[in-house]
């Protein structure tokens, strides 16, 4: 049996340590594509070489084209520029919607039966853009977010309460950014609810937290964004996809119904993600404030794709 092929787009710190990750995992061999010469080339032997010590056998490729890509089960796209100072939320859409269609009609030229995982940003309409131009159909395109988003969430909840991060269970609902929706309803410690554990102004403090997870790394690290959590999440997803594992997990997919004010937008929602990709989109019964709050992030994300429209993407 052949092994499967993982291509992720994108050598920079997100897209070298998923390619590190997923060859640790040893069930793919990872092609890592970038345009600067030398890089993916460099990192890809480096983690070869690394193999021997950890003892995976996964084949690592670094490459600055797209030949070596082919026949790709899952395409990982992580590239795309990071927001500077003085540069407009257009901007940034500008630039990043540009090089994600780009790659992704590279990538699925030779790979039309991979599945899309996005992870550059602004996340929700960067999966827009994937999906508009792969023309896969939609349950192969998905975008990840609310993983990260979640595993902010359950980290912060364990570190307050001083517990597992593995007794946590946390959803983080809608788009990727401020208007995201932690739903403390499903989040649970060992199967108690979380409004039961922690005082709801301190919980506030830490929905907080969460929503401006991102910006507080960015803060602390003065140059560059976060990308240890960020790669977990895109491995996990590879992971449930691959190995067929049927987890629900939190991701930016197509939304068809189950959740009002969300239709036709990829936004964060429940999904079981499996070899047939977004298997189900499932249904939650949310809090009215919480419903409320999605429809209102959904709004926010719809706001961004229909710039990506008007800019001509």
């Amino acid at each position: 049996m052949s092994r499967k092929k993982i291509t992720v787009i994108g050598a920079g710190n997100v897209g070298a340590t998923t390619a590190q990750r997923l060859a640790e995992r040893d069930f793919c061999d990872v092609v890592l594509v970038d345009i600067v010469e030398g890089m993916p080339q460099g990192k890809a032997l480096d983690l070869m070489q690394s193999g021997p010590i950890y003892g995976y056998d996964s084949k690592v490729t670094g490459t600055n084209g797209y030949e070596d890509t082919a026949g790709s089960d899952i395409v990982v796209i992580t590239s795309g520029l990071a927001r500077k100072p003085g540069m407009s939320r257009d901007d940034l859409l500008k630039v990043n919607a540009g090089i994600v269609k780009d790659v992704t009609l590279k990538a699925i030229a030779r790979s039309p039966q991979a599945l899309v995982i996005v992870v550059s940003n602004p996340l929700d309409a960067m999966t827009y853009v994937a999906y508009k131009h792969s023309k896969l159909p939609a349950n192969k395109v998905i975008g990840m977010a609310g993983i990260l988003d979640s595993a902010r969430f359950r980290a912060f909840i364990a570190m307050e309460l001083g517990v597992s991060v593995r007794d946590v269970t946390a959803f983080v609902l809608g788009g990727h950014g401020d208007t995201m929706v932690p739903s403390t309803k499903y989040t649970t410690v060992a199967g108690i609810p979380v409004e039961d554990l922690i005082p709801r102004d301190r919980l506030a403090q830490i929905l907080e937290r969460t929503a401006k997870g991102g910006a507080e790394i960015v803060s602390l690290l003065k140059t560059g964004s976060a990308y240890y959590a960020p790669s977990a999440a895109a491995v996990q997803m590879c992971d449930s996809i691959l190995l067929d594992k049927k987890m629900i997990l939190p991701c930016a997919v197509l939304s068809n119904g189950k959740y009002e004010g969300c239709d036709g937008l990829f936004v964060g929602l429940p999904a079981k993600l499996g070899s047939g990709g977004v298997e189900e989109v499932v249904k939650f019964k949310l809090a009215p404030n919480e419903s409320e709050a999605l429809k209102r992030s959904a709004a926010a994300v719809k706001e961004l794709c229909e710039a990506v429209d008007r800019l001509g993407f």
